[in-house]
């Protein structure tokens, strides 16, 4: 069994308190965490992540003793270092103390090889060296489908600028690409996964799409999890075939990543635990659409 906090608000600072506080995140003291965000392009939330909901989970891992706080990203098309400037990233670095990494500008020798058995990468992935030696990784992603391939990106797809942009041609060309995205992720762990879901992509994506107001936050330390959660949110909200078709541990993103150990394999393996009746009563509507 794994558990998944479901707050039902359009309060970013809220949302991001409640699922610590629900999920028990321990003392960080002297643990030097890294925070992977969804910085793809410079977009509006939920094209990126909302600066608010950056800050507030800065806050939380820090009011929970955490001694150091980098946020560490690769974007693309877009050059990295133009989209934190876009941002605001550089700024809100400087007024709440955390420190940035560009896996963009990372030395060759900073990228972690990775070749596991079996996977559809021609001769494995990469994964930067900060992030494998991290002590503590929280992920924070967005609701949104995808419109190149990959269906839908939340947690398992925020892996994906954990590779070098050398790597993307291959990905984006291969018929194996969702297999692929989940495969990335066996090069690292979050400790914490938060879900902003206040707006959503119920079509296009990943940096613009049709808009819908979800009004959720979702988080757990199961990734697999926490997006069947998140697909469960998009069937509710109404959303495009691909979405609204297959069943939710069958899209191959969650298909691959339950085969490889990286989380639930069904959805009878998802506890909610909510903050507020308003919040358990969505959760009631979720689950009926896990299954």
């Amino acid at each position: 069994m794994t558990t998944v906090a479901l707050i039902k608000t359009n309060d970013r600072r809220r949302g991001v308190e409640e699922a610590m506080k629900l999920l028990q995140v321990p003392s960080l003291a002297g643990r030097q965490v890294l925070i992977k965000p969804n910085f793809n392009t410079a977009d509006p939330a939920p094209g990126s992540t909302h600066n608010d909901t950056l800050g507030a989970i800065v806050g939380g891992l820090r009011s929970r003793g955490a001694v150091s706080v980098t946020v560490g990203e690769r974007s693309g098309p877009p050059e990295t270092k133009k989209v934190l400037e876009d941002k605001g990233i550089l700024a809100l670095g400087g007024s709440l103390g955390f420190g940035i990494i560009n896996f963009e500008e990372l030395a060759e020798a900073d990228w972690v090889p990775f070749n596991p058995p079996g996977n559809h990468w021609e001769d494995g992935f990469f994964i930067p060296k900060p992030v494998v030696e991290s002590d503590y990784i929280v992920s924070t992603c967005c609701l949104k489908t995808h419109a190149y391939g990959g269906v839908f990106t939340m947690s398992l797809k925020l892996a994906v600028g954990l590779t070098p942009k050398r790597l993307m041609r291959q990905l984006h060309r291969s018929p194996d690409q969702r297999q692929m995205i989940a495969e990335i992720n066996q090069g690292y762990t979050p400790a914490l996964i938060i879900l902003d879901g206040v707006e959503a992509f119920v079509d296009g994506g990943p940096s613009q799409g049709t808009r819908a107001s979800a009004d959720v936050f979702i988080a757990g330390t199961d990734r697999v999890a926490v997006d069947a959660v998140g697909l469960a949110v998009l069937k509710d909200l109404g959303s495009n075939a691909a979405i609204m078709k297959p069943g939710i541990f069958e899209q191959e993103q969650i298909r691959r990543a339950a085969e490889l150990g990286l989380g639930v394999s069904s959805p009878d393996k998802i506890r909610f635990v909510t903050p507020d009746r308003a919040s358990a009563n969505y959760a009631d509507r979720i689950e009926k659409n896990l299954s």
